[in-house]
């Protein structure tokens, strides 16, 4: 660091010859009287605290004498005095002598300075450093730092705040430079110190370093915080400086001062003094006079003296010169000037512009705190003009682009935390027809440049990019290197919302935050701004006309989005759905689907359609077409906005190109005109055949429209075919149509007709080459009518008149011939009706000789007459309509419905002249109006109506009638009269009146005049009549009079009367008056209609005097009473009204109110003030008090703290006020106050609750010093409830105190949430635990603080026991010696469930244990879903208890490895399995012998042929079990194969080879192999059928076995025995189809029956049900039942519901928390008593006991003792004497041994017997018997002392309660206030509660009905469905064709079995032998269920496999399932 300023040279320090002491100080001064004095500074050491003997030593130091003035200063220009010398003048102060305080400074001085920077350097290190740049270049950030600084010192300016930067680069001048220079209040010495010191902030610059402030005030908040508080940490200028260059010169001035600070830092004297090893961080601050630049020697600083000479004239400056710029810097500086200052006024955009922002069309204002900020920039450079610029004016900063082109804004603000408060700002930048509107930032461009290349497809990025919505400000200025990306009611949403998705693309935001958020040093990021505002605490509010509003601001911001997305985005609108579809056409085929198709669009306020000519435009080349279809990427079902899409267009002319292009929208030009583009395409048209030449070379020319008559010929036509350019062409030009075609034309004449178009001339003509296209002359067409000549052009090939969908060139000649002159006449049709002066038109057809219609040639006068009318008309004009025009008629009718005449019509001058029509002629249109009466003068009096009558007359006198014929009066003379109307329209007459007639205010005779009119009939002159208005003498003004003393003061209309509170208004005058103001006398009947509203009843004799009711004043000045008086007739309502206020009586009463919270903590005061106020007798305030009575207050209570009691006068509120309310350490609650003022006193309550939480307090566990035992996985015996408490031991009410429990790790507690907070009562209930841990002692630890108070807690030990009842395994014994056999019974097994301490566990429910076993495969020994499952036998009483026993269980019956488990169930989800025994099934004994699979049966002969002889062939039998088990292994034998025959009879039985009857086998581990041939010439039948019999013969196995048989067929002759062969296949594939559909048939019959079944069940059910409701008065209607149920049952709930929500005695005593299962809780909750006067007597008689709480044990109860520290009486139940508790079913006193003693009266019965208990009855009859014990409950107290002294003859008698609330004690005592219940509302809620009413539960049985009859009929319904469903499907046609199919085989197999000659009995018997293996007997087994039988029947029965039937697949199927048939399967015995 410099030691002094420029180049001057070093000051000199003298050495200090002797060590200074602890007292010494030196001082540095500096002589400054005069110019003359030493420039160097002296040293002077001294070491007194006296201000006098310092200023000696300074004299005799400089020679100055001692009655010399002179002022001893510091550099700060503070005079060293007695008073401030301790302060000021410490060891190494630089001081000032100067000849006075404000004395220019002649001399530059130099200050010594210390700047070790701040502590805060080392504790904030932690954050990065400065300018880490995220790829920006951070010299702008530099700059700003220097800026910050600059507005931070203007803030105070009230005038223009001047910042200017210069860059001064002009080598001539010196070394470059940068200047920031600002007009801000200036730094004094101390300051300039301060200011070097790093990491010295605002908040830290007190204490140590002198600073003019006196600490850091937070600035008020303003709009946007810009509060220009930006210069914070002590860090940023700093560190600025040095990145920019290399040194700073620091030079400021403060307002006050004369003095200008110099301050040098620069790296190159840092680094020289570390080298010198002297102490860095001091130097010199230069302090000298304005504009003194002598110090500045250098010439590389040369700049400097033109920045000091513009000192002069500043008030205050600041200015920073840095210098040794970095080259780079330089450079960027130089090169991107407009980008940096760019970036610059981004940053401080809202301080330059304001809180608006720079907004396009602002109104310029005056100067404001917004805009008078002048930041200017400028840059000089050597030979170069200047640039300068202001930030003001740069327009192209993102927030001036994001601003102008937003069209909408969304403001909010967010509250995080305290007092952090952000304010935010949403804009929307809408689409504009072809692009987004969304401002390009250069640092982060957004989207790509558009491609024009037609055949690639770009789907366009969103607008903002990938740019984040917001950017974030800091008290106003910008951070740049903190965004947020999005909030989640602002993010894009997952699900399609009320906007587009591209529609949160095009917003733009900005953050706004207070100094409440830390930013880093740099300012360059926040630290956590978005945590904090992502925060769920966070609270989000849309700011709506400047006014916060708590909203749904998800909501408000999508309905905000939708309106700017429906409002601005000039987008593409997408109509006329056509549909989706697959665009081939695009190379990828992801983009290939979905495209929606549209048939129009609307774009920038154009509609675009199918079919649309347009133009392209940035195509190459540009296209000419017409629209086909839009196309839009996505799926979309209806009309749509979009900003872009694709148009496919046909290209124009298509004649001549023919061809589509898809291109996109945006390529449409948008400016082209229809009529350029069809030029265009006429010009391309122009080739093509325009239109034709025709020429009559021969005469007879047809001209156009041309009339001729019949028979004129048409001359010939020459014809050429021209284009639009003239050229004549015979053929088609162009290519697009492959090759050239020739034209020819075709001519036609055409006759039109209105129903057809007759074809009269055709002929075709080509182009001869050398002459044209011609057609000859043609004549002769005479028949009338019009014509076409047609001559069109057409294709050579085809006959075509179009080409490419454009019609061929053509040309139409139109003619008509015509008829002859007229001869004769008819009329026609006349228009009706005819009226009376109405014209009429009579119209005529003139005709020609031929009868064709003709028309006049000339004018003709018609003659025409009838008899009693004069008639007119005009002549017919020669037209081609013959019309007789403005005929009228006039004459007399007499009738509305008109007359009958004869019109005779005359044409002279035709053939046929005459002819007579009949005419029916009514009266004309109204002319004129008669009114009756007569008199022009008609007198009325006012308030009546007047009638008239009027008729409506024509112009010949007829009444007349017409719709809408509406006669009108209206009066005329006053206003507000009424309006007659009357409706004349059907008869023309009628009675013309309306409303009466009144005038206001009339006092004599009204002459008025009445103007009557028809309506709509201006034709019709109007009536008027002189009307003479008489008054009324009807009532016409009311008037009240009062009667103060002997005057009477009128009492107008809404006057305010004030009287006393309490009094009563009497003598109060009533009088009425008429129009005329004439007094009208009260009669009866007129009092009869005065009404007054203070009081229903009226006398009338009093009124008929004029004597209104007296009037009761309100008691509360508060109630204003408006008194009516009201007269009311048929003439008349009339009204007079006045309002009584009342005022304040004499003092009575004094009032207090508590203002605020009354409850207050122990130890301190009460917050809320009390006002005590004076009142009258009514509780009005009294206003006539002064402040004296305070001091007659006193203020009183048990255990006050009078010591701060303070009573004050309010005169405001003319009441009293009393503070300092506070208690001394006392019970908790409830505290009375009385207050006390002369004679009156009030009470006021404060609860007093508990101070500060001190410490944590178990609830209910009184005993935590001895370990707590619990059973391992049992939860604790109660709830673990924690209370806050304060130091007295008083629960504390302080929610959110977090409480933590620690463990050890061994210990497991269950719920395992380890963390918990208190509620609002201080507790916190942890919850019960269940606890899992190892035997032994454990521990839980609470912590807890508060306020980072470390509370005291509590420690509990846990002592954890096994569980004798939690089963852990299952012990299972059996007999592990035998074997198991097939279809055997398993040894029995023992089974026991033990518990964690090893013991047995008993009394378990035997169905819980079950036994399961199934088959194992495939190593798996997890149990399958189709488990088979046995349940425990019965336990046998000599076995032990706890032991459970499965015995005779079934062994499968197939041989295999079982798994055999049991399980215990623990609860409904957990099961307890023992461990799984391995069963091995081995096969039983052999009972029958087998093969492996049924053969077909043989068909031999006795031929020479081997094959024909063999039986069988390798067939393999088996020994089997009973259940088909291969068995026998270890058996040896033999088996003998012999032949029988059916019919024993017969003894021609065939032989084997070698002529013997048997042959052996050997039988070798049960199994044996086969093969048999029958011998050659064998004997035997032919076509008979034998028996082939297997005879096993085992010696070891001495039970016979049964043989197995085959049967075979023998014939004599191979060939019949190869036909039989086929025949017994044939049979044998027919026997297994047959048996498959007789399977199949069984199972569907078996199904209908049990389906028929449950419809019986079904309906059986609903008759019961529909009976019950009977019952219950219910009737069904037989149609729509459930229609009506379920209207019932709605109507039964809504009742229901009624009937609860009625009002009903509910007991309002809070009721003790049930924390304990042994708590059943207080009296008044335990029971409900219906009657209501039996209910307040009962609660009145057991008032004492009604709070307490019952429990089961003692310990309960001590424990709630010990909780409410004895405050809370308890009753156990387990403390109560038994045996003299009352009887419950004991008969009343008065009945003895069955019969009455005597008759009572007034219904006696047992108190106890009208009680119903909701829950506990049994314990509740022990409470209430002890209670009540015999009270009994009587209707009053005559009838209660008669029985009493009845009873009493025979027994003791009980209390007796009467229902009037009378009690007589069981001593006979009655009377007095403690005898006499007092009314419900005094027991203050402490009554037993009503039980539901009666209703509510029949309403309940019926609605339980109601849904049980209702599932009764939804389930006869389904099951009555499925029923008939299948009974269909049995009769679907392919049920038939099986059952067909089925006879069919049978039938079959008959035919073949004849065929085969087998007998039936054999056959039968020999069919059921070999189907005997596989049949299923399911005779004993239950029905499966339905489904599982329908999956059955499909899978093994389905259609597909019979359609095939019989053949190899149902063969196949058979063997299939033989197998497993055959294995059977295991049974499952119920057991």
């Amino acid at each position: 660091m410099a030691a002094a300023a420029g180049g001057g040279r070093a000051p000199r320090r003298p050495a200090l010859l002797t060590p200074r002491g602890n007292g010494d100080r030196t001082v540095f001064l500096f002589d400054r009287r005069r110019e003359q004095a030493d420039p160097d500074e002296k040293v002077l050491r001294y070491g007194k605290d006296n201000y006098r003997a310092f200023r000696s030593a300074v004299c005799q130091a400089f020679g100055i004498a001692s009655d010399e003035k002179f002022v001893i200063t510091t550099t700060n220009r503070k005079e060293i005095t007695e008073d401030n010398f301790s302060d000021l003048v410490q060891d190494g102060v630089t001081l000032y002598l100067l000849q006075s305080v404000d004395q220019m400074l002649l001399l530059a001085t130099k200050e010594r300075i210390d700047f070790l920077p701040h502590y805060d350097t080392l504790v904030k290190s932690g954050m990065y450093e400065y300018y880490a740049s995220e790829g920006q270049n951070p010299l702008p950030f530099a700059l700003a730092e220097l800026i910050d600084n600059s507005l931070s010192a203007t803030s105070r300016n009230t005038g223009i705040r001047s910042i200017q930067i210069k860059l001064l680069f002009d080598d001539s001048q010196g070394k470059p430079a940068v200047a920031v220079i600002d007009n801000g209040s200036g730094m004094t010495s101390k300051q300039l110190n301060n200011w070097a010191v790093y990491r010295l902030s605002k908040f830290t610059r007190q204490g140590d370093f002198e600073s003019d402030h006196s600490g850091y005030v937070r600035p008020l908040p303003v709009p946007r915080s810009l509060n220009s508080d930006i210069s914070y940490f002590g860090v940023g200028g700093k560190q600025a400086v040095f990145f920019v260059g290399q040194s700073a010169r620091m030079i400021s001035k403060p307002a006050a001062s004369q003095d200008v600070h110099e301050l040098v830092l620069s790296k190159e004297d840092f680094e020289k003094k570390e080298k010198n090893k002297e102490a860095i961080y001091t130097g010199f601050i230069q302090n000298r006079k304005p504009s003194d630049s002598t110090h500045i020697t250098s010439d590389d600083e040369r700049f400097l003296h033109n920045l000091i000479l513009e000192e002069r004239d500043k008030e205050s400056f600041t200015a920073v010169v840095i210098t040794g710029v970095q080259p780079d810097h330089m450079q960027y500086l130089k090169n991107y000037f407009h980008l940096w200052t760019r970036q610059l006024a981004h940053i401080y955009h809202y301080y330059i512009h304001g809180p608006k922002g720079n907004e396009a069309n602002a109104v310029t204002k005056d100067i404001s705190p917004f805009n008078n900020i002048d930041i200017q920039i400028s840059m000089f450079e050597k030979g170069k003009v200047p640039k300068i610029v202001n930030l003001r004016e740069i327009k192209d900063d993102m927030q001036t682009l994001y601003i102008n082109t937003a069209a909408d804004s969304f403001e909010f603000k967010a509250h995080v935390e305290e007092e952090g408060i952000v304010e935010g700002i949403i804009r929307y930048h809408p689409f504009l027809y072809d692009k987004e509107t969304y401002p390009d930032d250069p640092c982060f461009p957004s989207r790509l440049n558009d491609d024009d290349d037609d055949d690639c497809f770009i789907v366009e990025k969103g607008a903002r990019g990938k740019r984040p919505i917001f950017e974030c400000f800091w008290n106003g200025r910008l951070i740049p290197y903190t965004t947020v990306e999005d909030f989640d009611w602002c993010a894009p949403p997952k699900k399609r919302g009320l906007a587009p998705i591209e529609c949160y693309n095009r917003i733009s935001g900005a953050l706004f935050t207070n100094d409440k958020f830390q930013v880093s040093t740099n300012k360059l990021t926040f630290m956590d701004l978005e945590l904090k505002l992502k925060d769920k605490n966070t609270l989000f509010t849309r700011i709506f006309n400047g006014q916060e509003q708590r909203m749904k601001i998800d909501r408000e911001f999508a309905l905000w989005l939708k309106e700017c997305h429906e409002k601005y985005d000039k987008q593409i609108k997408f109509t006329v759905f056509k549909g989706i579809t697959v665009r081939s056409d695009i190379p990828s085929k992801r983009m290939q689907s979905p495209w929606t198709t549209y048939a129009a669009i609307e774009w920038d306020g154009k509609t675009y359609k199918t079919g649309q000519l347009v133009k392209t435009t940035k195509t190459h080349p540009i296209f000419y077409g017409s629209i086909e279809k839009f196309f839009l990427y996505g799926d979309h079902d209806g009309d749509i906005f979009a900003t872009g899409g694709e148009v496919q267009i046909a290209l124009e002319p298509q004649a001549l190109y023919a061809e589509t292009k898809i291109i996109p929208i945006s390529k449409l030009d948008r400016t082209v005109s229809d009529k350029v583009v069809k030029k265009y395409i006429e010009d391309e048209m122009a080739r093509l055949p325009d239109k034709l030449s025709v020429t009559w070379p021969e005469g007879d020319e047809l001209l156009p429209n041309d009339t001729r008559f019949a028979g004129t010929p048409i001359g010939a036509l020459r014809i050429e075919i021209l284009n639009k350019k003239g050229e004549a062409m015979q053929k088609l030009p162009g290519t697009s149509h492959g090759g050239s075609k020739k034209l020819l034309v075709e001519l036609k004449v055409i006759l039109h007709s209105p129903t057809e178009n007759k074809e009269i001339i055709s002929h075709i003509s080509q182009h001869g080459g050398k002459w044209p296209y011609w057609f000859k002359k043609m004549e002769n067409l005479q028949k009338l009518g019009n014509y076409s000549l047609k001559l069109q052009v057409v294709l050579n090939e085809s006959n075509a008149d179009t080409y490419a969908g454009r019609p061929l060139p053509s040309k139409v000649f139109k003619f008509t011939i015509v008829e002859g002159k007229p001869e004769k006449f008819l009329v026609g049709l006349l228009e009706l009706p005819f009226r009376i002066g109405v014209p009429f038109n009579i119209p005529l057809e003139l005709q020609d000789e031929f009868g064709h219609p003709t028309h006049l040639t000339t004018r003709l006068r018609p003659i025409l007459e009838a008899s009693g009318l004069t008639l007119k008309h005009e002549d017919i004009p020669v037209a081609t309509k013959c019309i007789i025009k403005g005929v009228t008629a006039k004459g007399c009718i007499n009738s509305c419905q008109g007359k009958n005449f004869n019109l005779k019509i005359t044409l002279p001058g035709l053939k046929e002249d005459t002819q007579v029509i009949k005419i029916r002629l009514q009266p004309g249109p109204p002319r004129q109006l008669k009114v009756k009466p007569d008199s022009e003068i008609l007198k009325i009096e006012n308030g009546t109506a007047f009638p008239f009558q009027v008729e409506v007359l024509d112009e010949s006198g007829n009444i007349t009638a017409q719709p809408e014929l509406i006669v009108h009066c209206k009066f005329l003379g006053a206003s507000d009269l009424p309006v007659y109307s009357v409706d004349c329209s059907n008869g023309g007459t009628n009675i013309l009146t309306g409303p009466v007639i009144h005038v206001q205010n009339i006092k004599k005779d009204q002459i008025l005049k009445a103007r009557i009119e028809v309506l709509n009939c201006k034709d019709v002159p109007p009536v008027e009549k002189i009307i003479k208005l008489l008054p009324s003498s009807h009532v016409a003004r009311l008037q009240v009079l009062s009667m103060n003393g002997q005057k009477a003061l009128q009492i107008k209309h809404q006057d305010e009367i004030t009287c006393v509170a309490g009094h009563v208004m009497n003598k109060l005058i009533f009088q009425m008056y008429d129009e005329a103001e004439r007094e009208i006398p009260i009669t009866a009947a007129a009092a009869e209609k005065i009404k007054v509203n203070w009081t229903p009843k009226i006398d009338r004799e009093l009124l008929m005097q004029g004597l209104l009711p007296d009037v009761k004043v309100p008691t509360s000045v508060k109630d204003v009473r408006y008194c009516l008086i009201t007269y009311l007739d048929e003439h008349v309502s009339l009204e007079s009204a006045f309002t009584v206020r009342p005022v304040p009586d004499e003092p009575k009463h004094i009032k207090c109110k508590l203002k605020g919270s009354n409850t207050l903590q122990m130890g301190e005061e009460l917050q809320s003030e009390i006002d005590v106020m004076i009142t009258d007798q009514f509780g009005n305030q009294v206003q006539t008090v002064t402040s004296a009575c305070v001091n007659s207050l006193g203020v009183s209570g048990p255990g006050l703290d009078k010591s701060n009691l303070k009573v004050t006068w309010q005169e405001s509120t003319q009441t009293m006020k009393v503070k300092g309310i506070r208690y001394k350490p006392c019970l908790l609650g409830s505290k009375e106050l009385c207050f006390a003022w002369r004679e009156f006193s009030d009470f006021i309550r404060v609860n007093l609750v508990a101070g500060s939480p001190a410490k944590l307090q178990f609830v209910d566990w009184p005993e935590l010093e001895k370990p707590v035992a619990v059973i391992n996985g049992r939860e604790l015996q109660r709830p673990l409830i924690v209370q806050l408490c304060d130091q007295w031991g008083n629960p504390t009410p302080e929610p959110n105190v977090k409480i933590s429990l620690t463990k050890s790790n061994n210990l497991k507690i269950v719920p395992s949430n380890l963390q918990h907070k208190t509620d609002d009562t201080g507790r916190a209930n942890l919850g019960v635990f269940s606890i899992h841990a190892p035997r032994g002692e454990h521990i839980l630890q609470l912590k807890a603080s508060y306020n980072k108070t470390i509370l005291d807690c509590l420690v509990i030990t846990i002592k954890v026991l096994p569980d004798p009842e939690k089963p852990v395994c299952l012990n299972v014994k059996y007999d592990k010696s035998p074997s198991f056999p097939a279809g055997g019974t398993f040894p029995d097994f023992m089974v026991s469930v033990l518990s964690e301490d090893d013991t047995i566990i008993k009394n378990i429910n035997p169905a819980r244990i079950s036994m399961k076993m199934w088959e194992a495969q495939n190593s798996r020994a997890r149990a399958p879903i189709d488990v088979t499952t046995f349940s425990c036998s019965k336990v046998k009483d000599d076995k032990e208890d706890g032991f459970f026993y499965f015995r005779d269980k079934v062994v499968p019956e197939r041989v295999g490895t079982y798994i055999v488990q049991f399980t215990f169930a623990m609860d409904k989800t957990n099961m307890l399995n023992s461990e799984q025994i391995i069963v091995e099934v081995v096969p039983n004994d052999p009972v029958r012998l087998l093969p492996d699979s049924l053969p077909a049966t043989p068909a031999v002969s006795n031929v020479r042929a081997l094959t024909s002889r063999t039986l069988v062939k390798d067939l393999y039998l088996h020994l089997m079990d009973e259940y088909n088990n291969h068995t026998g292994l270890d058996l040896v034998g033999r088996i003998i194969a012999k032949i029988k025959s059916p019919n024993e009879e017969d003894i021609e039985i065939p032989q084997f080879q070698g002529k013997v009857n048997t042959v052996e086998f050997p039988l070798e581990s049960g199994s044996a192999e086969i093969n048999l041939v029958l011998a050659e010439d064998s004997p035997g039948r032919d076509s008979t059928e034998y028996i082939l019999v297997f005879e096993p013969h085992l010696p070891a196995f001495k039970t016979p076995l049964e043989p197995y048989c085959l049967s075979f067929m023998f014939y004599n002759d191979s060939k019949k025995q190869q036909l039989m062969a086929t025949l017994t296949r044939e049979k044998d594939q027919l026997s297994k189809s047959i048996d498959l559909y007789r399977k199949m048939f069984d199972t569907t019959n078996q199904l209908v029956a049990e389906m028929k079944c449950q419809v019986k069940e079904a309906e059986t059910r609903e008759a019961f049900l529909r009976s019950e409701l009977k019952k219950h008065q219910i009737e069904l209607p037989q149609t729509n039942i459930l229609q009506y149920v379920d209207s019932l049952l709605k109507k039964k709930m809504l009742e229901q519901e009624g009937v609860m929500k009625q009002p009903r005695r509910t007991c309002t005593l809070p009721n003790y928390p049930k924390g304990n299962q042994d708590i059943l809780g207080k009296i008044a909750h335990l029971a409900q008593i219906e009657d209501n006067e039996a209910a307040k007597v009962i609660s009145w008689h057991l008032a004492s006991d009604m709070d307490c709480v019952v429990t089961l044990t003692t310990e309960a109860a001590r424990s709630i003792f010990d909780e409410t520290q004895g405050r809370q009486q308890v009753l156990p139940l387990d403390s109560i004497y038994k045996k003299a508790l009352p009887d419950w079913s004991r008969p009343l006193p008065h009945l003895r041994n069955g019969r009455t003693f005597f008759r009572p009266v007034g219904n006696p019965v047992f108190a106890r017997d009208l009680l119903t208990f909701p829950d506990n009855i049994e314990h509740c009859q022990t409470v209430f018997g002890m209670l009540l014990g015999d009270t009994i409950i009587i209707d009053n107290l005559d009838a209660a002392n008669h029985y009493r002294k009845e009873v009493v003859k025979i027994t003791h008698c009980p209390t007796l309660l009467t229902r009037e609330g009378d009690r007589i004690r069981s001593n006979g005592k009655f009377g007095g206030l403690q005898n006499k219940a007092p009314p419900m509302d005094k027991l203050r809620g402490m009554v037993f509660g009503a039980p539901m009413p009666k209703l509510y539960s029949t309403f309940s049985g019926q609605i339980d009905l109601l849904q049980q009859y209702r599932a009764a009929v939804v389930k006869l319904d389904n099951v009555n469905k499925d029923l008939d469903l299948h009974l269909q499907s049995l009769n679907t046609p392919e049920m038939q064709k099986k059952k067909q199919e089925l006879a069919e085989q049978e039938k079959s197999l008959k035919l073949v079995k004849q065929k085969l000659g087998m007998t039936p009995a054999l056959s039968d018997k020999g069919a059921e032998s070999l189907l005997q293996p596989i049949m299923l007997d399911i005779s004993d087994t239950p029905i499966p269920p339905k489904r599982m039988r329908r999956d059955t029947v499909k899978k093994l029965y389905s259609s597909e496999e019979w359609i095939s039937s019989p053949g190899k697949q149902q063969q196949q199927q058979v063997l299939q399932m033989a197998p497993s048939e055959l294995n059977g399967t295991p049974r499952k015995r119920k057991a």
